[in-house]
């Protein structure tokens, strides 16, 4: 049970029932804003009780509403990517950042080799062809292009992700090979230049950070560099890829094919994208299984019940770790 006295913790968003559950196993006291009448005058009223953010990770939270609350010490955002939050306002105000990271990592490397998977060797088509009786009726799948093994596969991005989708690569006879801001001591060849990464490599997958410093880093120069055979897999946020200018690829030719977890304006995905034979889509899944969903949720709430016991964290973001520990 919750009372009055324990610090209060805002919900600003719609939340989803494994986030609100964790939540209650750990007798945090939420104000959860889309069960008032009035949220916006409830938080009014009660801005100078909120100490801490329970973020649900759909919508945005905002330097307005960090700013609005003199007395929070605290963000937990349900989600690895924080994009949505405005750090640098939380960090201006002294208020520490966490996200869930480490709680999908593997979850989501399985989908990115299950996408590559699909978009090379055409395994959902090949399935829709079989349900539409076509085999029954004496003609065998054509045989497939592209295959993984032998091939080059490119990593934008290596951190933990990442790492975990460059050993199922391995695993699959792939040579690995990784841009990231700087080379780490791992056994795979580090570009400095994402180009000339791209122009080296059978296979692109996006696994960096989102937000304004690698908004649409995939563009059209890096797409005509990965080639008419190559293939472009994102499992990080739709923000790193130029939409339109990987359409345009896909329609003439320039790059062979894409499988997309993830777009710019999600959940809307362009009519262009969805007429394209050579794209596979999937309605951002990466995580989205019930183990790894409740392990997210656990540490989103651990987060917050660890500060109000001894003000750590325990997955401090890397723009607000200075700050734990502090005051």
């Amino acid at each position: 049970m919750t009372s009055s006295s324990q610090p209060l913790v805002l919900v600003p968003s719609p939340a989803n029932d494994l986030l609100l559950e964790a939540c209650a196993q750990a007798g945090l006291n939420l104000l959860r804003l889309d069960q008032v009448q009035d949220p916006d005058a409830e938080l009014e009223r009660r801005r100078e009780e909120i100490v801490a953010i329970a973020n649900p990770g759909e919508g945005p939270c905002g330097a307005d509403l960090i700013n609005a609350l003199p007395r929070l010490e605290v963000i937990s955002h349900f989600g690895v990517g924080y994009d949505t939050v405005d750090v640098e306002a939380a960090a201006a105000r002294g208020v520490v950042v966490t996200n869930v990271s480490g709680s999908n990592d593997e979850e989501v490397a399985d989908t990115a080799l299950g996408l590559l998977l699909m978009t090379v060797r055409e395994l959902g088509r090949a399935e829709q062809y079989l349900r539409a009786g076509s085999w029954e009726g004496g003609q065998s799948y054509p045989l497939t292009e592209l295959s993984l093994t032998g091939g080059t596969l490119g990593l934008l991005g290596i951190g933990a992700i990442g790492q975990a989708v460059a050993r199922r690569a391995v695993a699959c006879g792939m040579e690995v090979v990784y841009h990231a801001r700087n080379p780490r001591d791992l056994p795979y060849r580090y570009y400095p230049d994402l180009r000339e990464m791209a122009e080296a490599s059978d296979v692109l997958v996006v696994a960096a950070p989102g937000g304004p410093a690698t908004r649409h880093l995939v563009d059209a120069e890096v797409l005509r560099a990965l080639g008419p055979r190559g293939v472009l897999v994102n499992v990080a946020r739709g923000s790193l890829v130029d939409e339109q200018a990987l359409i345009a690829a896909l329609r003439d030719g320039t790059l062979g094919r894409a499988g997309l977890d993830v777009f710019d304006d999600e959940p809307h995905v362009p009519a262009e994208l969805l007429a394209l034979p050579n794209a596979v889509l999937l309605p951002h899944v990466g995580s989205a299984s019930w183990p790894t969903r409740r392990r997210m949720a656990r540490l989103a709430a651990d987060n917050l019940s660890q500060w109000f016991t001894d003000r750590t964290v325990l997955t401090p973001v890397a723009e607000t770790r200075h700050l734990v520990g502090q005051g």
